[in-house]
């Protein structure tokens, strides 16, 4: 018997240009819409490759927005998802506080997807939150429809 791997193949990482593609997709959905958002990218690291605030927005918006995007990279899962899960008879109800960064469960947050692994995440916040999510998911469905790179919005 092998104990051998079958060697990774090689995803490309989420791109300054692909997170710029999200903020102006999220941003262009919600004004659309005649919300006012503040966006965040985050990339598999959970490093800030983009961030926008409409100055119209209110300020914690941009905070909601990053932590959104940081709850949906470190669960690898939309936001809107998890909520209940942090009941206090939910799985992840001490979550929380084990983490650095706090997580914030309402909808707004979702991870992005190239060739089957997580590349990064984005987060809007400052409208209610389901809106956020559908700003969202349209700047994922922009950036699957700019390249293909196989972005999913669960």
């Amino acid at each position: 018997m092998s104990t051998a791997t079958r060697p990774r193949t090689a995803v490309v990482p989420l791109t300054t240009d692909d997170a710029e593609l999200l903020v102006t997709a999220a941003r262009a959905a919600a004004e659309a819409a005649g919300a006012t958002v503040s966006v965040t990218v985050l990339d598999a690291g959970g490093h800030l490759l983009a961030f926008r605030r409409d100055d119209r927005a209110v300020l914690i918006s941009g905070e909601t927005s990053t932590r959104k995007a940081f709850t949906a990279l470190q669960l690898d899962a939309p936001t809107a998802d998890l909520a209940d899960a942090v009941r206090p008879d939910g799985p992840f109800h001490t979550l929380p506080t084990a983490l650095d960064r706090p997580l914030l469960f309402v909808a707004g947050g979702l991870p992005v997807h190239r060739g089957g692994r997580i590349i990064g995440a984005v987060g809007v916040g400052g409208a209610a939150p389901e809106e956020d999510h559908g700003f969202a998911a349209a700047a994922l469905a922009e950036l699957a429809a700019r390249d293909g790179v196989g972005a999913r919005a669960a």
